[in-house]
């Protein structure tokens, strides 16, 4: 069975691309059903041709692709594969991306900039979708970029509850890395019960060009701390932050982050690095290759197919979170 059916025949069908299909595969066993067989080819000049393999008609259609590397062409074949479903009558798209790419190009800093995160979601609408699905957005105005619904889905249950079985809850400090963070690390402290402290990055006064001096705020000594961000992308800011940390006489430092995108010389920094554990989540696939022996992954799929299961039946995906 593709599909799942409700009343008045209406049929959920859950397709996906060729970033992350273990995770597809993950969220169709959750929901009891199977990915639609769809047939991809990718020509001989690097363009993208998708059709699926049996009807989809009148479906209540859920699209998952995370924005994995390559960027741009996961994102193509995204909309590409939304197109495709629309032309193909689908009735109702949702465009499920665990990981939306250019949501960090969500304001102009300076003039002449783009908003590119504006730009996604408009492609998206463009290409025939009715709602977005996504988790952790790195700013939550995102979701007032799209002219739909946005089911804006939060992994911060997962890793915390990850943490609290695995670490002494009495030991615990949160800690944001930075300025940008104190939201997310404040939802973590209420979640666990623990202590929040800051890392301020500010220049040296003293030397030209230093970048920075990282202050902590707050009680760290002899603490477990647990570094808390949205992205782990390269590594540096969370490596600086637990050098600071371990310099302030915390005792162990943890870091947990929704999307691991682990660009670059990240996998080498922070195996390397003072920090115990790297958690993330499955929101982006991690290669054998860059897979190293501080990493733990855990598996968003199940909050993922209660959110696609709220969504076709109507139900509250607010719920979930509450």
């Amino acid at each position: 069975m593709t599909g799942m059916k409700a009343t008045g025949q209406k049929q959920l069908m859950l397709f996906s691309g060729r970033m992350h299909p273990a995770l597809a595969e993950e969220v169709a066993k959750e929901l009891g059903i199977e990915v639609v067989p769809t047939r991809f080819d990718t020509f001989a000049n690097s363009e993208i041709f998708v059709r699926y393999l049996e009807s989809v008609r009148g479906s209540d259609a859920f699209v998952l692709q995370t924005h994995a590397d390559p960027v741009n062409e996961s994102i193509m074949e995204h909309l590409i594969m939304v197109d495709a479903l629309k032309r193909a009558s689908a009735k109702r798209i949702t465009v499920v991306s665990p990981f939306l790419g250019y949501a960090r190009q969500d304001k102009k800093h300076r003039g002449r900039e783009p908003i590119s995160a504006r730009l996604m979601t408009d492609l998206f609408r463009t290409a025939g979708a009715d709602r977005m699905m996504a988790v952790d957005l790195h700013t939550d105005q995102i979701q007032g970029f799209f002219d739909g619904p946005v089911d804006h889905l939060f992994a911060l249950p997962i890793l915390a509850d990850y943490v609290a079985d695995e670490l002494n809850l009495s030991d615990i400090t949160v800690v944001s890395p930075d300025a940008g963070r104190v939201r997310t690390a404040d939802r973590w402290a209420d979640r666990l019960g623990s202590p929040l402290a800051i890392i301020h990055k500010r220049r040296d006064p003293d030397v030209a060009n230093q970048v920075k001096v990282h202050e902590v705020v707050g009680e760290v000594e002899g603490r477990t701390c647990v570094l808390v961000d949205d992205m782990i992308d390269t590594g540096g800011t969370l490596v600086k932050a637990a050098e600071a940390l371990i310099e302030q006489g915390a005792a162990k430092v943890v870091a947990a982050a929704t999307h691991g995108v682990l660009s670059g010389p990240a996998v080498e920094r922070l195996q390397n690095s003072s920090i115990s554990e790297v958690i993330v989540t499955n929101s982006l696939p991690i290669s054998e290759e860059r897979s190293f022996e501080k990493l733990t992954q855990l598996s968003i799929a199940p909050l993922v197919a209660r959110a696609v299961r709220e969504v076709f039946t109507d139900g509250s995906v607010t719920s979930l979170f509450e």
